[in-house]
């Protein structure tokens, strides 16, 4: 096959049924790159003998010297089978653990992936992991195991050994597949059923399956590989063959007589050939036969690699001439076993044939895309698809038909956001010269080349001078004049003025309806929009005419500016592109930040938002080295926030720029970015900002030396007395079980509050629901803001109850009745992992019932004052007491809450002027803000409305020399819930990761070091089957992960290395503050108590970052210097 032209693309693209947008997914390090190589070089793109050293798609220069791919790139391939011919959109993504999100933006753009399996290796983390996100997509894919080579030459099995190995990897991730798939029956089962129950006879959208009777009724066979319905191709890229089942089956049938169709369904599995009877029987292994797999395929393949290892010639020219191949003279005689084999098998049997052949019999075009993926694309978060807009609805039609006439919606879906340099642009690249510029400047150079000679001579002659006025005056629309470096440094300078020297971002998006056009105006729709709120801005509804619709929120018109066909390095300039084609579209960095939704209607909702697998945790602070060039910083991290899916700029209160990214790697790839893209500055980045998170448990029962508390002598009674004093000030009182009472500074309303901690379960399942928490927190303030708009949808209303009911279940006990009934709010933020429950009597306004029915005057004083409250309690949940950072897994509980004071000062205060001082009230402000990350915000937004409300209402503000009594509650309310904690057993948190570690069973020992040095943990571990390798799960704490990789590549010599995944919060087992209060703990660890407290450690160095106080001295043993001559 030859380079395609521009215009056969152009061409292919019309044709919706013969397009395929595939991507490649697979683990780290399992030939995904070469695998694309060798399918580019099918095209003519690069050659067939650099595929796979070439590895076209990585163009980024850290890439290549990684050997890993870091983002996800596409590039259009033509395949002809027979008559047919097939656009294949490729798009290669990496198989690295920290760049999970760009997999996510491929995998939305697609149709079908190929899912590519080291047959070492086999399936490994990573390999769920994609395996699992093509599923939640709902794109179907195809397997190829690759790398067969090295069965043969480094395992050296034998090919019966290989032919079982092949098959336990087939069954692994058929198994894997199969969970997945039951999950999935399951889960629709039960929808089904509540469904059934709460609307009996509703009717069902069209399904593509008929869940209803459960698995066993299920037909789930096209779900899983196998040869012989030819979804599975075995291939060595490296060696550029591959080949499926079909192809053998084809020689052979003609070779022995056999059926083709009989091959296929014998040629994998248990089969073997009686040659006699020219029949197939079913495998009886005491005679010791063969699959027929093994004897008419590898065994075929085994014996070439032999005979060209061991350099047969003989025997290599007998096969190569009854293949009928030819193999060029240079290959013949290469002294490299690798290049011959190369040469006869890309022959024999091409990679590209059989991948993309596979391909496109396997994989759906656009037009297939199943009723039910629309639906889930189109349902963000709680909605269901029937609760959409009708209008809405109908666009399902067009989803499905995928048409490209004028009167057809557009549709268009950006996965992400990616910078080119502008000089790669297809407008800014340098046009060839025309025959007759190049003779003008031909003669120019000869001119030029007399002129010297002449001036060399000391004859400077006239004729130059006017030469060169003769050039000055040339018209503009001409080559630039002068010499040669003056023309190339002039050229570009009109493009670096306005593009400022920087990076242009291109869309990657495919459109999935209607045809894309430049010039066509169109609306972008950020993640958040919603139609139904269009509906209620704009009173003509969708029809409005787009030119003068009044502002709708996340809402934005413009105009498709460049439209761009993907070449991997390169760019096509394209005029329209029809449906269901992976096209890349310029000018849309104003209106877009990493993903979102182009239509021609107000109607389409934005699509359902990418699922990311890893979430970002590392942190560092940027700042660039010389001040002067902060706002290059500061556009450069916008830059690069626009152009990673996955990182996250933040700017603290302290004024840091911090950098959230997924892991080294990536943060490693981010920050070479800001200084050589983006910013192009020296910058300096800080040591990583760890996050904890404070907590309390229960008492313990035994000390540090496991003896039962209570049972020994008290010895350092003082040590401890000491210690319990410091802690809590006068003026409140602290009740032997931890209730703490304290009075506002005007001594008019009294609080005691309670901290205790929430069972494990119960914080894991307010992490999950934190959006469902966000919604009803949503839904509350709209109805008290008297905006009934937001009607409760069903689902959403079910959704709550379950939640409720999963709570009540968890929270049983004595201690925990009517809990659930009395929560007022969860924090930080109001949908933390927190709670704050009111026990007191007068108390109706939970967070399940919604505003307070009756709105008397007392109810609305009340609120406003519970508000000053909840807002303490965000406050002291978003900074704990120990080192600042944000509270999880305990629930504050308000006791009791005494404003019989204040009533009867309001009462009697009735004249009081209103308007206060405003410097007063400033006061009061700052009294309450705390040194905490986030709290000024918090703090200025919570406290003024409330003054500003009650001063509204008519009621005396009470503003007293301590500032505004609302200011006064919330600062109550947060010292009380800081007391409330530090009288309870305090612990840190700390973020855990899961590390999964293949290794050789010779470098384990060196592995379990590692861990163990860093706090990990290890789980399991597991042998691999037929390998000697073995699979570590561990837990390792975010903290101690930093350089964890590279120690172990250097500890193993590179034979295990680690992926590493944020996956959960971890209570640190040591107390922070201990100190040996027993005689055995004071024998066991001395006074000094000096040996290594983890937990202490972390915390102090999260005080220093954040400039608190720490407790330590700086000189432990002083002594009195001597000098040795006199011993004074």
């Amino acid at each position: 096959m030859v380079l395609n032209s521009l215009d056969k693309m152009i061409q292919l693209q019309k044709n919706t049924a013969n397009i395929r947008n595939i991507c490649v997914l697979a683990h780290v390090d399992h030939g995904k790159t070469t695998l694309a190589d060798c399918l580019i070089s099918s095209n003519g793109i690069i050659s067939s003998r650099l595929a796979g050293k070439l590895r076209y798609m990585d163009s980024r220069e850290d890439e290549q010297i990684r050997g890993i791919t870091m983002k996800s790139s596409a590039i259009s391939l033509h395949y002809a089978k027979g008559d047919e011919e097939y656009l294949i959109n490729l798009i290669d993504s990496p198989g690295h653990v920290d760049f999970s999100s760009e997999v996510s933006t491929a995998v939305r753009i697609c149709d079908g992936c190929i899912i590519v399996v080291d047959a070492v290796e086999g399936v490994c983390p990573q390999t769920q992991a994609v395996l699992r996100q093509a599923w939640l997509e709902n794109i179907r894919p195809v397997l190829v195991i690759n790398k067969i080579d090295r069965l043969i030459l480094e395992l050296k099995f034998t090919p019966q050994e290989a032919y079982s190995h092949l098959k336990n990897i087939l069954e692994q991730i058929n198994a894997l597949t199969g969970t997945l798939f039951t999950s999935k029956v399951l889960e629709e089962r039960a929808e089904r059923e509540t469904e059934s129950q709460v609307n009996p006879n509703s009717e069902q959208g069209e399904q593509v399956y008929d869940w209803s009777t459960g698995l066993e009724d299920t037909d789930d066979s096209h779900l899983y590989f196998s040869p012989e319905q030819g979804n599975v191709v075995f291939t060595s890229a490296i060696d550029g063959w591959g080949f499926g089942i079909e192809h053998f089956a084809k020689i052979y049938s003609q070779k022995i007589g056999i059926k083709k169709e009989v091959l296929l369904k014998t040629l994998w599995g248990d089969y073997y050939i009686n040659m006699k009877a020219k029949k197939i029987m079913k495998v009886d292994q005491a005679k010791g036969k063969k699959p027929l797999f093994v004897q008419l395929i590898l065994e075929n393949i085994w014996s070439l690699y032999d005979a060209v290892l061991k350099k047969d010639k003989e025997k290599i020219d007998k096969i190569v001439t009854s293949l009928g191949l030819k193999i060029g003279a240079r290959e013949a005689r290469h002294s490299d076993p690798k290049i011959q084999i190369n040469a006869i098998c890309s022959q024999w049997l091409p990679i590209s044939q059989a991948v993309l052949a596979m391909v496109c019999h396997k994989l759906p075009s656009p037009l297939d895309i199943t009723a039910e993926r629309v639906e889930k694309l189109m349902c963000t978060g709680s909605q269901t698809f029937d609760s959409l807009p009708p209008e809405t609805q109908a666009l399902k039609a067009a989803f499905m038909k995928c048409g490209s006439e004028d009167t057809d919606p557009v549709i268009i879906f950006v996965s992400k956001m990616f910078a080119v340099d502008a000089k790669a642009l297809p407008q800014n690249k340098p046009r060839p010269l025309s025959q007759e510029e190049i003779a003008q400047r031909r003669e120019r150079a000869r001119q030029r080349h007399a002129e010297k000679l002449a001036a060399a001579q000391g004859q400077a002659p006239l004729h130059p001078t006017q030469d060169e006025s003769a050039l000055e005056t040339s018209p503009k629309g001409e080559e630039p004049r002068g010499d040669e470096q003056q023309v190339e440094s002039t050229t570009p300078k009109p493009v670096l003025r306005e593009e400022n020297n920087q990076e242009s971002f291109i869309a990657f998006a495919r459109v999935f309806s209607g045809v894309a056009r430049r010039g066509r105006k169109i609306f972008v729709l950020g993640p958040k929009y919603s139609p139904a709120e269009f509906l209620q801005r704009v009173p003509l509804g969708f029809s409005a005419p787009p030119d003068d619709l009044p502002p709708v929120p996340h809402m934005a018109c413009c105009t498709l500016e460049n439209l761009y066909l993907l070449m991997g390095r390169e760019l096509e300039d394209l005029e329209e592109v029809p449906p269901g084609n992976v096209l890349g579209i310029g000018g849309l960095q104003d209106f877009v930040l990493k993903s979102a939704t182009l239509c021609s209607l107000p109607s389409c909702p934005p699509f359902i938002p990418l699922n990311f697998e890893a979430t970002p945790i590392v942190r560092v602070a940027v700042e660039p080295k010389h001040p002067s060039e902060m706002p290059q910083l500061v556009k450069g991290m916008k830059l690069l926030n626009q152009a990673d899916p996955c990182v996250q700029i933040l700017i603290q209160e302290t004024g840091e720029h911090v950098l959230v990214t997924a892991g080294e790697v990536h943060l490693q790839r981010c920050l070479d970015d800001l200084k050589e893209r983006f910013a192009k500055i020296h910058i300096s980045v800080s040591e990583p900002i760890i996050p904890f998170r404070e907590t309390i448990t229960k008492p313990p029962k035994v000390d540090m030396v496991n003896e039962e508390i209570g049972k020994q002598q008290k010895v350092a009674v003082i040590h401890q007395t000491k210690e319990d004093q410091s802690k809590i000030p006068e003026g409140i009182q602290v009740d032997s079980d931890g209730l703490i009472t304290i009075t506002t500074p005007n001594k008019l309303a009294t609080l005691s509050v309670r901290a205790m901690p929430l069972p494990e379960e119960v914080t894991q399942i307010l992490e999950e629901n934190s959006d469902l928490i966000r919604s009803m927190e949503q839904l509350t303030s709209s109805l008290n803001e008297g905006k009934n708009t937001q009607m409760i949808h069903q689902k959403t209303q079910e959704k709550i109850w379950e939640f409720k009911g999963k709570l009540e279940q968890h929270l049983t006990g004595r201690k925990w009745r009517n809990t659930v009934d009395q929560i007022w709010s969860f924090g930080p933020r109001k949908c933390g992992p927190n709670i704050l429950a009111n026990r007191s009597e007068d108390f109706q306004n939970s967070v399940w019932t919604g505003p307070a029915g009756k709105a008397s005057k007392e109810a609305s004083r009340y609120r406003d004052l519970g508000n000053s409250i909840v807002s303490g309690f965000q406050l002291a949940t978003l900074s704990g007491p120990m080192c600042e950072e944000p509270l999880m897994g305990v629930c504050f509980v308000l006791e009791k809450w005494d404003l019989s004071k204040f009533e009867e000062q309001g009462a009697s205060d009735n004249q009081n002027e209103e308007q206060s001082d405003l410097v007063k009230e400033r006061q009061g402000e700052d009294k309450t803000c705390s040194d905490g990350d986030e709290n000024q915000k918090l703090q200025d937004g919570f406290s003024e409305p409330f003054e500003k409300r009650s001063s509204q209402k008519g009621e005396s503000s009470l503003t007293d020399c301590y500032g505004p009594f609302s200011g006064q509650l919330i600062a109550t309310m947060k010292e009380a819930c800081r007391y409330a904690l530090q009288v309870k057993p305090q612990r840190l948190m700390a973020a855990m990761y899961t590390c999964d570690i293949m290794a050789t069973s010779d470098v384990l020992g060196r592995v379990y070091a590692v861990l163990s040095k860093r706090e990990g943990r290890v789980l399991q571990e597991e042998m691999k089957e037929g390998t000697d390798m073995f699979i570590i799960k561990a837990v390792l704490p975010v903290a101690e992960s930093f350089g964890f990789a590279d120690e172990i590549r250097k500890r193993t010599s590179g034979l295990a290395s680690p992926q590493l995944v944020f996956s959960h919060w971890e209570i640190i087992p040591s107390d922070p503050f201990w100190v040996p209060t027993t005689e055995e703990e004071y024998l066991h660890f001395g006074e000094k108590a000096d040996s290594e407290n983890q937990a202490r450690k972390y915390m102090n160095a999260v005080r220093k970052r954040k400039g608190l106080y720490v407790e330590e001295k700086i000189v432990e043993h002083a002594e009195k210097q001597r000098t040795l001559s006199k011993n004074k």
